[in-house]
């Protein structure tokens, strides 16, 4: 079972993709097929020691770079870093994709090389955040930026497969992302999807609001890749701000720095709970095959977790559980009679 990664495609460049692809094969015992410059992914993997270890290089001559459009990728750069680690899994060489290159380009591909699960229109990106009970799931949170009702109801059910299968929620609460927990609030499109939630065998809990996200309400929470996206970044923001000042703050006082230094492993145990880079990427639910979506600006502790989440998909068979709950259910098919 061997993972394919996109070595060229991370904001920090091929060292730190490397650094995590060599820890994931010492820490999982996972072999793994580096895909980039031959040359510049060789002169890393000298930087580590990977004698025993199963690691593999196969060449790429061209990098999607983050600005380059998803048609673009896949009409210009057939030769590239992701189209190649992609072509690996449907050669048989590889059973996973993890990359943390350009998120439209990586699904682009994977939908057009590997093909959507039959009944999904549209692929979503499931990430996972923390909360006050443990995580929660979001999706869609940037794969698409525009949505019908049914595409909710699709990211739904593949959301509460993955938090049941792969997460282990043996009831996945659904919520749908909304600015009021009211069934009537909401745009056109929420509107539209409550009903279509509702009637599909889900737990379905109604609405939830921004503040729900990280408050532990919902298990899966629906939205469409636009507002999923642009609330992480949010996030990120919030959470970048707060460190600076509270960094800023200790800095010029001596008592706070004391305190701070009292306070040591907590800071440490709430970093691991909030810091993206301990959850790795976030799956592209709804292709016919496994995609692990990393950050951008991930580090080597990011991708390492990455190459995990990929391994654990395919453990945990979750491309085959979306594909034959969505045909047992026949929910889609149903339901979209009525949209």
């Amino acid at each position: 079972m061997k993972i394919a990664v996109d070595a060229m495609g991370a904001d920090h460049g091929p060292g730190v993709v490397v650094q995590g692809a060599v820890a994931a094969a010492g820490e999982y015992g996972l072999a793994i097929i580096l895909v980039g410059d031959r040359d510049t992914v060789d002169k890393e993997l000298a930087k580590h020691p990977i004698q025993g270890l199963s690691l593999e290089v196969v060449h790429a001559a061209s990098v999607v770079e983050m600005d380059d459009s998803p048609v673009a990728a896949l009409r210009q750069k057939p030769d590239s870093s992701i189209r190649i680690a992609i072509n690996l899994v449907k050669e048989g060489r590889a059973a996973a994709v993890v990359s943390a290159g350009n998120t439209g380009a990586a699904m682009a591909t994977t939908k057009v090389v590997w093909g959507a699960i039959k009944g999904v229109e549209r692929p979503a990106i499931a990430t996972t955040l923390p909360s006050r009970k443990g995580f929660s799931i979001l999706l869609d949170a940037g794969a698409n930026v525009d949505c019908k009702p049914f595409h909710l109801l699709q990211f739904a059910i593949m959301g509460s497969i993955y938090a049941r299968q792969v997460m282990g929620v043996a009831e996945p609460r659904v919520g749908l992302l909304n600015i009021g927990a009211e069934k009537i609030k909401g745009n056109e499109l929420t509107k539209a999807a409550y009903p279509l939630l509702e009637k599909a065998d889900l737990n379905f809990i109604g609405n939830v609001e921004g503040r729900d996200v990280y408050n532990g309400r919902a298990d899966v929470i629906v939205c469409d890749g636009f507002i999923g996206n642009v609330g992480l970044k949010i996030s990120e923001g919030v959470a970048e701000i707060i460190t600076d000042l509270l960094k800023k703050e200790i800095k010029g006082n001596r008592l706070a720095q004391a305190g701070a230094l009292l306070m040591k492993p907590v800071w440490e145990r709430l970093k691991k709970m909030t810091d993206y880079s301990e959850y790795g990427g976030a799956p592209l639910l709804g292709i016919n095959g496994a995609c692990i979506i990393c950050h951008g600006g991930s580090n080597a502790q990011a991708i390492k977790n990455g190459i995990r989440v990929a391994h654990e998909s395919l453990q945990h068979n979750l491309t085959g559980h979306i594909a034959q709950n969505i045909v047992e259910r026949g929910t889609i098919s149903r339901l979209l009679n009525n949209v």
